[in-house]
């Protein structure tokens, strides 16, 4: 099919932190030295921010580097955390605040700031609009462009007005567009399905640990005013995971933003063992310990999101850069997890990634070339040293658990300033954790009570999602027999369970077999089943442009 095209110096395909620091980044330099850099913006969600979801505790040191002047710009920082609470919960009813003494110096959070990282993001969308950058909101990157010698020339946005079948809709149909660069970031966020393909085509992971990843479901909730403290941090680690084992764990998170509200919600380990464990449920049976009961009694739950984040740090980091483009962000994976942090590290990285492309550009250079810039400056920046002292704080927790890898990271981190003198690796990927479902112990979840605890449904209704129900299927199966045939029996399907918006279901016809049933209206992007699946046959693709959640602020 010959397609309409548009051709630009950059294409940068996602509108979250590290892709709009580097668009704003390209400009700032080309303006200062001189050069004519046209670059575009292509997100996926209906407009900036709405599939942002993060914590979060921002620390503001890339983008003090960005906009020197970010509060006279009106940058929406508007909460300086003022106390950091940290507690080890060791039952449904008891837990012990941790003293600040004892606490890895990479979670105290002084001169940060809690925001909505969504806000932000539209925030700096302001910014690139201003330096001309073309911003171009409810366009999924559906493919990149690769020509006959390997190098990454752009991307094709999907087409609009497809059926189910793929046939295009009369009067509905548009046909995707190539939009052609010289060279393109790939900002798409963690587990980005184009990223994931470019990461295979160029074996940029071959000399890098497993990718490990986190569930984080998060929720905003009004609260009474009298319990509200502005600025408090609040982090837990232990019930209703794991404590001392090492097979499910993970930790929470709730922060006190401005306007009466706090952002809750729990991080799970994707190297989860038992196929039993709903992420969900966990989430809301937590609610109700009285660490965090004591917010929220009397207030109301107004947002719900989920969303996948890679952990594996440093060691899991592939190749950054392929011919004609590279990866930044959390599409490459530089989130600091014993920070708690992803966004300051993602602008940096789309920052190293402009410096780059502004100088390949400058020296006439078409594209066909590696940006071996963006790998030299990573190396030699704050970046790098942020990260290499980090190294070590996901393997820890998985390898000796929440107690023991906490006493270690302790240590490493307060001790050795984070160069203990070895690297512990982690090699075994999420999706192989998994033992069979005859092996793990069943759990029960409580009811929920429709006052702290809900049900997925009506979380996924307040989560603003939506799609175009007559499309083709955005989550496919390599292999259409193996949730029946092969997960139902070896792990009780836990697609059923880990998917945090209801999307799977096994259903039981009336002659009593079972049937596997996708309801991709449900999906709220998260990535979770593209990376848990034990058999790896569920391959998460972009839908069409404007679907999936629309997050206000979160």
């Amino acid at each position: 099919m010959e397609r309409e095209f548009m051709e630009f110096d950059v294409v940068i395909v996602g509108a979250g932190p590290s892709g709009l620091a580097a668009a704003c980044r390209i400009k700032k330099q080309a303006a200062e030295s001189g050069q004519e850099v046209s670059v575009c913006v292509v997100e996926k969600g209906s407009e900036v921010g709405a599939h942002i979801l993060s914590g979060a505790v921002f620390e503001p040191r890339a983008l003090e580097e960005l906009f020197p002047d970010w509060k006279e710009l009106g940058a929406p920082l508007n909460t300086p955390v003022t106390r950091d609470d940290i507690y080890m919960l060791t039952s449904a009813e008891k837990g012990s605040r941790i003293p600040d003494l004892f606490v890895p110096k990479t979670m105290h959070n002084e001169g940060n700031y809690i925001i909505s990282l969504g806000n932000l993001c539209r925030w700096l969308a302001e910014q690139a609009e201003a330096l001309e950058v073309e911003v171009y909101p409810g366009f999924a990157a559906q493919e990149a462009l690769i020509d006959e010698n390997g190098v990454v020339r752009g991307i094709l946005t999907g087409d609009l007005g497809v059926d189910r079948e793929g046939n295009p809709k009369e009067g509905f149909y548009t046909p995707g567009m190539e939009l052609r660069a010289k060279y393109t970031l790939f900002a798409e966020g963690c587990r980005g399905h184009i990223g994931k393909q470019l990461i295979k085509r160029f074996n940029l992971d071959s000399e890098a640990d497993a990718q490990h990843y986190g569930i984080g479901i998060k929720e905003i909730w009004d609260i009474d005013p009298a319990k509200h403290e502005p600025g408090l941090v609040v982090h837990t680690a232990g019930w209703p995971l794991d404590i001392t084992g090492t097979e499910n764990t993970g930790g929470s998170f709730l922060y006190h933003i401005e306007n009466h509200q706090v952002v809750v919600g729990l991080i799970i380990d994707l190297s989860y063992a038992n196929p039993h464990l709903s992420p969900f449920d966990e989430f809301q049976r937590y609610k109700h310990h009285p660490v965090v009961k004591q917010y929220l009694e009397g207030g109301k739950r107004v947002s719900y999101g989920a969303r996948a984040i890679c952990k594996g740090g440093l060691n899991s980091l592939p190749k950054m850069v392929f011919p004609g483009g590279a990866l930044i962000g959390c599409d490459l994976g530089t989130l600091n997890f014993a920070k708690i942090k992803g966004s300051h590290t993602a602008m940096k990285s789309g920052m190293l990634a402009a410096d780059a492309v502004v100088e390949a550009l400058k020296a006439g250079r078409e594209g066909g070339d590696e940006l071996t810039g963006y790998v030299d400056g990573f190396k030699a920046s704050w970046l790098y040293d942020e990260l290499f002292a980090s190294r070590n704080f996901g393997a820890a927790i998985h390898k000796f658990g929440p107690l023991m890898g906490g006493a270690f990271n302790y240590i490493d981190q307060n001790w050795f300033g984070g160069k203990i003198p070895f690297t512990l690796h982690d090699n075994k990927p999420d999706y192989a954790c998994m033992k069979k479902a005859s092996e793990a112990t069943k759990i029960n979840y409580p009811k929920p009570d429709g006052v702290l605890s809900f049900d997925k449904l009506s979380s996924v209704f307040i989560s603003n999602t939506n799609h175009e129900e007559d499309q083709p299927v955005h989550l496919t199966l390599k292999d259409p027999s193996i949730p029946i045939e092969k997960n139902l029996p070896l792990y009780d399907e836990p697609a059923q369970r880990y998917c945090p918006a209801g999307v799977y279901e096994v259903v039981t016809e009336d002659n009593g077999d079972k049937r596997f049933q996708i309801n991709a209206q449900n999906c709220v992007h998260c990535k979770t089943c593209d990376i848990k699946d034990p058999s790896q046959n569920i391959n998460w693709v972009a839908p069409e442009g404007t679907g999936g959640p629309n997050y206000p602020n979160m």
